[in-house]
């Protein structure tokens, strides 16, 4: 069981490593955020946007054309964190143990927090604090201006991965198959919910609900404020794909090959798209259209409503998790490249090669692209 789960953990770093992570308690309609807390301060604080998990804003812009790279930063390790960006200061994890604050003008450090594992997780930056799950069995709380701990929650022998960020509480995936539902102020635990199987993307949460898929094969709705089961959807593979919710709908990936459509009060399911390998990943969805990045090499652009296919982008390598901003696609591929597709046809518009694998999900904040590679650098990519 335990290389089992190692080997899923590396399947799951390029989309899961998130594994996810929020104004309003309802789920967002196009263009609106569901941060759910008052506290979320900056464009893209954290994995996919926000505790919902959308991976869009489709009333901001970014780069088109003529990119250029504004600054890279580098760690002393691989980058598979997903950058956030809150107050004009991006955060994100390297392997070499570390998280790092990095001035978004500039790209000169802030701070550095060390911990004592590697950092897949991409940070929640909610109400002045940087929340992140670490390969050491813990999740930290760090003040987002000074880098000083505030509190350490730890499961002893679980990694804990990506968390969400709602309404006062952080809730983060681990290996022991629990989901915990912490306190965001005291770092004390609220609840846990045991699933059947390893935990290794980020939850959403929307309207009251948190949805969590598991190595079980399983989709999870849990209730937010208790931890009690709600319903579950079986898939036929292990879920790794963080869910993304919009508009009373759950989008989340299977190693089934499928991506699903699933009614988010019910349960019931409302559609499913085959593709050609296993979805680790999270959805982004944007203007009636479901975006995905697939271990295939494609980005894929679906109907968000039937599921029909729209257009598809082959790149050379497996795809991190799609960014949706205005009319522009962005993605990682592990063939070292960043992506600009046009959101409406999937035309190429631009492509930015790295020194090694983007298994990184783009973050992207007042036109600038922020993303990771393994080269062990962040990059931040603008228009010239």
């Amino acid at each position: 069981m335990v290389k089992e789960s190692r080997r899923r953990e590396i399947l799951s770093v390029l989309g899961a490593v998130g594994a996810s992570a929020l104004a309003g308690c309802g789920t967002p309609s196009d263009g609106e955020t569901n941060s759910q807390d008052s506290g979320t301060a900056g464009p893209w604080p954290m994995y996919s946007v926000d505790a919902a998990n959308v991976g869009s804003l489709p009333d901001q812009s970014g780069p088109r054309e003529n990119i250029t790279t504004q600054w890279s930063f580098r760690t002393n390790d691989e980058v598979y964190s997903s950058p956030a960006v809150a107050d004009g200061t991006v955060y994100v994890g390297s392997s070499d143990k570390t998280v790092y604050a990095i001035d978004a003008e500039s790209g000169t450090e802030t701070w550095a927090f060390d911990t004592d594992g590697v950092v897949y997780s991409s940070p929640a930056v909610v109400g002045g604090t940087v929340y992140v799950g670490c390969h050491d069995t813990k999740l930290y709380a760090i003040d987002a201006e000074s880098g000083e701990q505030e509190w350490v929650f730890s499961e002893p022998g679980n990694n804990l991965w990506t968390p969400a960020v709602a309404n006062g509480t952080v809730y983060v995936g681990s290996w022991d198959n629990n989901l915990y539902a912490v306190d965001s102020e005291s770092g004390e635990q609220e609840w846990l919910f045991e699933t059947g199987g390893v935990i290794q993307a980020s939850p959403a949460v929307a309207d009251g609900t948190v949805y969590v898929g598991s190595d079980d094969d399983t989709v999870y709705a849990l209730d937010a404020e208790s931890g009690t089961e709600q319903w579950t959807l079986q898939t036929g593979g292990f879920v790794q794909s963080a869910p993304a919710v919009v508009d009373g709908t759950v989008y989340v990936g299977s190693h089934d090959d499928t991506v699903y459509a699933i009614d988010a009060e019910s349960g019931e399911e409302q559609w499913r798209y085959e593709m050609l390998g296993s979805l680790n990943s999270s959805p982004a969805v944007a203007d009636g259209r479901v975006y995905l990045g697939n271990i295939d090499g494609f980005v894929y652009a679906v109907d968000a409503a039937t599921g029909e296919e729209q257009w598809k982008y082959r790149t050379d390598g497996y795809v991190s998790t799609p960014a949706v901003v205005g009319d522009t696609v962005y993605a990682g591929s592990r063939d070292n490249s960043v992506y600009g597709l046009d959101a409406e046809s999937g035309e190429v518009l631009w492509t930015f090669e790295t020194g090694s694998r983007v298994e990184s999900s783009p973050a992207v904040a007042d036109g600038t692209v922020y993303v990771g590679s393994d080269d062990q650098s962040v990059y931040a990519l603008t228009e010239e």
